[in-house]
């Protein structure tokens, strides 16, 4: 105690040292080296040496531009569906789940408790060509929504639906947080004001829920951006995202300069989303202080 006392002012950064040294080794270390990696040039026959090769994100971009876009888009539309469906599950849970709410949110994180792989597997069973989703479209006669080939499997459908799944519970806690921290009374405010309950939503209920809507935005699409499970246990080769080709560069190809290269155009990328979607809604919705 005496030390803290005597050094008083340092006591913040000493709180922070473990953090920060955490992040130095398994964050700042990695991500360095994987930069250096990027401008190597050789083969795995022949080794590796830096040469400062900035053609390996000129090539990227080049020949998997493809890749890099339907990884945005594939994320961006199973971040809206998820928004969707979310936000009227995390409204009823924090206004109408009474002594239910702590089920309710079991519920939703419950398949948390079940490896990625063995969820998406599960999907892959469930959008069989002879499973109870694609019968049942038959039966219905909306073969419309089926592929060309009247599948849903290895189709761009199946691939943002078990994104969408996977990535779900990343949208409704933190909406649920925001929704939870509301006030009823400014609600009730409202509506004695003349309000329809429409309007007291719209004008009260969803603008102080916004900082869960874009912590769930981001802590969605981030990881959906990066995901290549989905792309390849539910699409086929003409659905792969950038993340499908990352991993066989590595694994495969051992092409780790190209795949380096691709992680950090990847990184990038999402960094000016945050950028952008931040100067759009606001900076003090992504830190939750918005009057």
């Amino acid at each position: 105690m005496g030390f803290f006392h005597r050094h008083r002012g340092s006591t913040p950064y000493l709180l922070l040292a473990p953090g920060l040294l955490f992040l130095a080794v398994f964050f700042l270390v990695p991500l360095g080296f994987l930069a250096y990696q990027s401008l190597q040039s050789g083969t795995i026959d022949f080794g590796y040496s830096f040469t400062w090769q900035w053609s390996n994100f000129s090539d990227a971009i080049s020949n998997y531009k493809p890749q890099f876009i339907r990884s945005f888009v594939y994320a961006g539309i199973a971040t809206l569906i998820a928004l969707v469906i979310s936000y009227p599950v995390a409204y009823w849970i924090a206004f109408r789940g009474g002594r239910w709410k702590n089920l309710l949110l079991l519920a939703i994180v419950a398949p948390f408790f079940v490896t990625y792989l063995i969820r998406t597997l599960a999907w892959e069973t469930i959008l069989a060509d002879h499973g109870l989703v694609v019968n049942t479209l038959r039966d219905l006669h909306l073969l419309g929504i089926l592929g060309d080939n009247g599948r849903i499997l290895q189709t761009s459908t199946a691939v943002v639906a078990g994104i969408t799944y996977n990535f779900l519970p990343f949208m409704a806690l933190p909406l649920y947080v925001s929704l939870e921290q509301i006030d009823a009374r400014l609600i009730e405010a409202a509506e004695d004001l003349y309000a329809s309950k429409w309007h007291a939503f719209w004008r009260v209920t969803f603008p102080l829920s916004l900082p869960g809507v874009v912590a769930g935005t981001l802590l969605t699409f981030i990881p959906a951006a990066g995901d290549f499970i989905n792309a390849e246990l539910l699409g086929s080769t003409d659905n792969h995202m950038i993340g499908n080709v990352i991993q066989s560069k590595f694994l495969e190809l051992t092409d780790y300069p190209a795949a380096a290269a691709m992680s950090f155009i990847l990184m990038a990328g999402i960094l000016v989303f945050v950028f952008l979607y931040a100067r759009l809604v606001g900076t003090e919705q992504l830190t939750g202080t918005a009057a």
